[in-house]
């Protein structure tokens, strides 16, 4: 495999001297085939016979003559197979976050890097990096044919794909739009809140409501012809009935007390329906306030996309995540990278942030200390593409390279190098 490297300003100079070498090596090579050619002499008689057909001397020699031309043509083509694909170094820019863009001084590395690099060693491509402030100043450059491709993590939005002057490759990866939120502190009391929040009271409260009633219509039905069960004295009388329908409703039924009157068995029928589905109803919401009790973390109150909405927003300059916050109506603050959008929600000037999730997981495993944590929603589908002028040579030659490295499984691998 060809190793392909940065190209430097020395390096430029060589590569114009070689290309110069070689264009004079072929054109002397074409003035030799033309003289051979020009010199020849047929000294054949007038006729000849070949594979069953008369010729004349002349046509003998247009025959030879246009078999020379073919050899030459031969030649001329072997010549240029060696040659790149590309005469001069591509200007290829770059930006992104890791793991995508991985920038280690003048070195680049990273998902989208590693995927550039091997679909370049796949076409003989050699290339130098133009690192790019924004993702939207690198599409600017590609547009004003300053560049000729822009790689890392950019996605294929309707909004970028409307612009006449740039176009994308093949998607090579596909990926979501994460939320970044604060996560709450991990004390006791944090965590006990869950079951202290208006949803768990007025449950409470609905629950209560819903035994005294039940109990009432049981002792009303029950206090003249059961008063051994159900006493005809108010309070016991109605303690009686709400611990009838407490034990109904919990499917415990003791047995000790038990309606006698056809009131009493309809009441009794119906509240027997009706505590399957109380039943559901608490087991699930006990169900979601332990596991949040468990966890010890909540979403700050934002738990969809339609949360976002009016709420104060990080995003990076130039990102599909700043076109997604407009769309949903959000404040906006921008930022040039993630770290700084990132430090922006630890100090609580904004209530989220929106970027690539696996940008976010990256950073949050480099960074387990910090107090947020990844919302568990999306906002939107990405897939990330190359950028390149429309009609570009290269299109349909990356194009090729991007389904060759899929259906090996190549950018499967470099993806696990990084994220796994």
């Amino acid at each position: 495999m060809m190793c392909i490297r940065l190209v430097s300003g020395q390096d430029k100079s060589w590569n114009h001297r070689a290309n110069r070498l070689k264009r004079t090596a072929l054109l002397r090579l074409n003035n030799s085939f033309r003289r051979l050619i020009k010199n020849a002499v047929i000294l054949e008689p007038t006729a000849e016979v070949w594979e069953g057909k008369t010729f004349s001397g002349k046509a003998i020699f247009a025959l030879r003559r246009g078999s020379l031309h073919c050899l030459l043509y031969s030649a001329l083509t072997l010549i240029a197979s060696a040659t790149p694909l590309w005469a001069e170094p591509l200007k290829v820019g770059v930006i992104g976050s890791p793991p995508f863009v991985i920038q280690n001084g003048a070195q680049y590395d990273g998902i989208s890097v590693d995927v550039w690099r091997a679909m370049a060693s796949d076409n003989n491509l050699q290339f130098q990096l133009v690192p790019q402030p924004t993702p939207l100043a690198g599409i600017d450059a590609v547009e004003r044919g300053q560049l000729d491709l822009l790689v890392g993590p950019i996605s294929i939005t309707p909004a970028r794909l409307a612009r006449p002057g740039v176009d994308f490759t093949q998607p090579y990866f596909f990926a979501k739009s994460g939320v970044l939120v604060h996560s709450q502190s991990q004390t006791l009391f944090s965590r006990l809140k869950v079951f202290f929040g208006w949803a768990a009271v007025s449950s409470v409260l609905v629950l209560m409501s819903v035994l005294v009633a039940v109990g009432s219509m049981i002792w009303l039905a029950e206090r003249r012809q059961n008063s051994s069960q159900f006493p005809q004295a108010v309070l016991p009388g109605l303690a009686n009935g709400m611990w009838f329908a407490l034990v109904t409703l919990t499917t415990v039924g003791y047995g000790d007390k038990a309606p006698v009157t056809r009131v009493g068995k309809g009441v009794t029928a119906v509240w027997m329906v009706m505590s399957l589905i109380a039943v559901s109803s608490i087991t699930a919401g006990l169900a979601s306030a332990f596991t949040l009790f468990l966890s010890g973390a909540t979403d700050g109150g934002i738990q969809s996309a339609a949360a976002l909405k009016g709420r104060r927003v990080a995003v990076v300059a130039g990102t599909s995540g700043e076109e997604l916050a407009e769309r949903g109506q959000m404040r906006t603050i921008s930022v040039q990278n993630l770290p700084e959008a990132v430090q922006e929600l630890v100090e609580r000037d904004v209530e989220a942030v929106i970027f690539d999730r696996p940008a976010i997981r990256y950073y949050l495993k480099s960074n387990p200390e910090l107090a947020v944590r990844l919302a568990g929603f999306n906002l939107a589908e990405e897939t990330y593409g190359f950028v390149l002028k429309p009609n570009s040579p290269l299109r349909t030659t990356l194009d090729v390279s991007v389904l060759k490295l899929q259906r090996r499984h190549a950018v499967d691998k470099i993806v696990d190098t990084y994220l796994f």
